[in-house]
C-alpha cells in the first residue's frame, strides 16, 4: 500500500525538480515571459519577463509519477485516479490556452471570458458526468450525488443538480488558486500542504473502507469511497511535483505557474474532494484560497455599492504588500494560515470518524 504512495511522491519530486529548469530554459529561449499589471505593487515590475506556464512541469511530473508508481507496484490505474488526473489536465489545457494567447498573441487578457468559461464548463461537465459512472462491485462510483463533509450526508441531489454543484466547486476552487497565485511560491506552497492532507485522508479512508469488513477499527464509521488508496497516490504525486516546482518558484521566482498551473491545481483539488466525499471540508482545507477569493468579492461588492474600497488592493496578499510587508513575509504568514486550516480540517475529519464509534 505505502509503496505506491512513496514512489509517487519521490518520482513526482524528482521529475519536477529536474524538469522545471529545463522548462525555464525552453520558455526563456522562446521569450514566453510573464505580463505584469501596471497597477500592481511597484516591486512586481522587476518580475516582468519571468518565464510562465510553469504548470506544465508539475502537471507532467504528476502524471508520470502516478503511472510510474503504478508500474513499479504492479497495480492497474483506477477510474477515480484517471478522472481526477483528467480534470487536472483538462483545466490545465484551458489555462495553457489563456497563457499562450497572453504571451504569444500579446493580448493581455488572454482568452475571451466566454471562451475561457466555455472551456472550463466542457472539462467540468465531462468530469462530473463520467464520475457518476464506473460502479465497483459494491455499487460505488467515483463520485456520489449526495453532499459530503466527512462522508456523504443528506438526500441525493440527483445527476443534474450534482453536475451543477460539481461545476460550481471546480470553477470556484480553480479561480481561487488563480487569484492566490500572485506572489512567488504562495499558491504552490499552499497547495503542497493541502495535497499532503489529502494523502493522509486517502490512506485513512483505505484503512477504514467499508469493503474491509471484519478488519475495520470502527465498523460503524467506515468510508464508502470507491478508490481511496489511488486518491492518496494522486495526492502524493501532486505533493512531490509541487514541492519540486516550489524549489524554482520560491522568491525570487525563476518561473511562474501561470493559469496553466493554477487552473489545474484548483481543478484537481476539487476532483480529490468530490471523489473522497469531502466536498464541504475542502473549503476549510483550502481555506487560504477561499479567504483570498472572498477578499476580491468583498472589494468588488463594496466598490460597486458604496464607491469605496475595503482593501488597498485585492486580492488580499497585495493589500498587505501595500501596507509595507515584504513579499516573503506575506508568503510565509499566509502559508501559516493555510497550515492552520489544514490542521483544523484534518482534526475535524478525524473527529467526525471517531464520533461515530
Amino acid at each position: 500500500m505505502m509503496k505506491q504512495i512513496l514512489f509517487a511522491g519521490v518520482i513526482g519530486l524528482f521529475l519536477s525538480l529536474v524538469g522545471t529548469p529545463l522548462l525555464i530554459k525552453l520558455l526563456a529561449r522562446k521569450g514566453y515571459g510573464q505580463y505584469i499589471r501596471d497597477d500592481g505593487p511597484r516591486e512586481h515590475a522587476s518580475k516582468r519577463g519571468t518565464p510562465t506556464m510553469g504548470g506544465i512541469a508539475f502537471i507532467l511530473a504528476t502524471v508520470a509519477a502516478y503511472f510510474g508508481a503504478k508500474l513499479i507496484a504492479g497495480k492497474p490505474p483506477t477510474y477515480s485516479g484517471l478522472l481526477v488526473l483528467g480534470l487536472m489536465i483538462g483545466m490545465g489545457l484551458v489555462g495553457f490556452l489563456d497563457d499562450y494567447i497572453k504571451i504569444v498573441k500579446r493580448r493581455s487578457l488572454g482568452l475571451r471570458a466566454k471562451a475561457k468559461m466555455a472551456g472550463q464548463l466542457i472539462v467540468g461537465i465531462g468530469f462530473a458526468v463520467l464520475s457518476l459512472q464506473f460502479a465497483d462491485n459494491r455499487g460505488n462510483t467515483p463520485a456520489s450525488t449526495k453532499l459530503s463533509f466527512i462522508t456523504d450526508f443528506g438526500w441525493a441531489l440527483g445527476p443534474v443538480l450534482f453536475v451543477v454543484w460539481a461545476l460550481f466547486m471546480i470553477l470556484a476552487m480553480s479561480n481561487g488558486v488563480n487569484l492566490t497565485d500572485g506572489l512567488d511560491g504562495l499558491a504552490t506552497g499552499a497547495s503542497v500542504l493541502v495535497f499532503g492532507a489529502y494523502t493522509f485522508i486517502g490512506v485513512w479512508q483505505y484503512q477504514e473502507s467499508c469493503a474491509n469488513g471484519e478488519t475495520l477499527t470502527n465498523p460503524n464509521a467506515c468510508f464508502e469511497v470507491r478508490d481511496p488508496l489511488d486518491l492518496a497516490v494522486v495526492s502524493a504525486a501532486l505533493m512531490g511535483a509541487c514541492l519540486g516546482f516550489l524549489w524554482w518558484n520560491t522568491s525570487p521566482a525563476k518561473i511562474f505557474m501561470g493559469d496553466t498551473g493554477s487552473l489545474a491545481l484548483g481543478g484537481v483539488l476539487t476532483g480529490l474532494a468530490i471523489c473522497s466525499r469531502t466536498e464541504l471540508l475542502v473549503a476549510l482545507m483550502g481555506g487560504l484560497f477561499v479567504l483570498i477569493t472572498m477578499s476580491v468579492v468583498i472589494q468588488v461588492g463594496s466598490f460597486r455599492l458604496t464607491g469605496k474600497r475595503v482593501f488597498r488592493m485585492a486580492p488580499l496578499q497585495h493589500h498587505f504588500e501595500l501596507k509595507g510587508w515584504s513579499e516573503v513575509l506575506v508568503v510565509v504568514r499566509f502559508w501559516i494560515i493555510q497550515g492552520i486550516c489544514v490542521i483544523v480540517g484534518l482534526g475535524l475529519f478525524y473527529a467526525g470518524w471517531a464520533a461515530d464509534k
